[in-house]
């Protein structure tokens, strides 16, 4: 791979292959992708469209709605004229509108997952997670005779800061999470939003999913969004040290976004209703000094990158507030019920990463 270009045409191949079973399965049905033109939305909408391109008897007709709160990518502009795709700016907070259509599929994916953006919009991220998924929810009881599937995105910070004995993470693991510190409007709406689900999907028999990710990163994860890899990225295209901002020592299972993708559509479309299910990789675990130092190692041989790996302390005293000091999922749920096996190694993905943000430098917001 040469370019971000073949990053991303490498990858929609992958995701179109190891779902040749679960995608023809959309076909011919009406999907509705909130918060589309955020992360996961990139390769969401993108591998939809893929298929329909490449692969498709029927189209697959895509609705997103997103408020565009962090402003209206570069890559979704490019797509705003692609058959059978229709964007609308919604924001998922208030009343749909009467005349909305009905969905056979709808995923919810409106929520920032950014720590240093919820905490800059901590209204809005529970409004998202909680009152824009009740009314999805709703929407899909009142169209219970044409919903076929309902994903909710929720997150691996449910869980919180395990004890050491809990780690690797399984599903049925309570959490450790503070409802007053400064993740908590994320971490405590996430796990409201599971409870609403479960109960939806037991109380009304709908085939509402869960899915908790677990550390994606890659393509779509845009180079300002301030999470550990775009801010390496950020500081490898400015040609300056990578900077940590911590001792280094914590450690998560990072998932590149294209097996992650693949498991996200085998639970919308497999998964059993009201389950959650860990999505991610259960190794290796790597610690962000060791993430720092090989994202520099890459650089240096693709890109000639001149700096090197230094520590300081974070300005903003609460950053590393309730951050965990590992993250690990068991993912036995996800291969039993799935058939779910990501694939692909973190030094691939790692080095596939950083080749996209080569070529995506500019991330800013609105």
């Amino acid at each position: 791979m040469k370019s971000a270009q073949d990053v991303v045409q490498t990858d929609l191949d992958y995701i179109s292959r190891k779902l040749s079973t679960e995608l023809p399965r959309l076909e011919g049905k009406e999907i509705l992708i909130v918060g589309g033109a955020g992360f996961l939305g990139y390769y969401l909408v993108q591998t939809l469209l893929f298929w329909n391109e490449n692969i498709g008897e029927t189209p697959i007709k895509i609705t997103v709605f997103d408020s565009f709160i962090r402003g209206y990518p570069g890559w979704l502009k490019r797509l705003e004229k692609t058959a059978y795709l229709n964007i609308q700016t919604v924001d998922i907070t208030k009343p749909l509108a009467s005349d909305i259509l009905s969905f056979h599929y709808i995923i919810h994916a409106a929520s920032i997952a950014s720590p240093t953006y919820y905490r800059k919009f901590p209204i809005e991220t529970m409004d998202a997670n909680v009152n824009g998924l009740r009314i999805l929810l709703d929407h899909a009881l009142k169209n219970s005779n044409t919903t076929e599937g309902f994903l909710y995105f929720s997150s691996s910070e449910i869980y919180g800061d395990p004890a050491p004995e809990s780690i690797p993470t399984p599903e049925d693991y309570r959490g450790n999470v503070s409802c007053t510190g400064p993740r908590a409007c994320y971490d405590e709406s996430k796990r409201y939003g599971e409870t609403l689900c479960v109960n939806f999907a037991q109380q009304y028999q709908l085939p509402i999913k869960i899915a908790r990710p677990f550390n994606n990163y890659g393509p779509g994860l845009k180079i300002t969004d301030r999470r550990v890899l775009p801010d390496f990225a950020r500081d490898i295209f400015a040609d300056r040290d990578i900077v940590l901002l911590s001792d280094g020592s914590p450690k998560r299972t990072f998932c590149y976004i294209a097996d992650a993708i693949v498991g996200y559509f085998k639970v919308l479309i497999s998964g059993k209703p009201g389950v959650p299910y860990n999505i991610g990789t259960a190794e290796p675990e790597i610690s962000m000094r060791e993430l720092a130092r090989q994202s520099c190692a890459i650089a240096k041989s693709r890109f000639s990158y001149n700096g090197n790996v230094v520590a300081k302390e974070s300005k903003d005293r609460a950053y590393l507030t309730d951050s965990p000091n590992r993250r690990c999922p068991v993912i036995r749920r996800a291969e039993k019920d799935l058939q779910y096996r990501p694939e692909i190694t973190f030094a691939d993905g790692l080095e596939r990463a950083l080749l996209w943000y080569s070529g995506n430098r500019d991330g800013s917001d609105a």
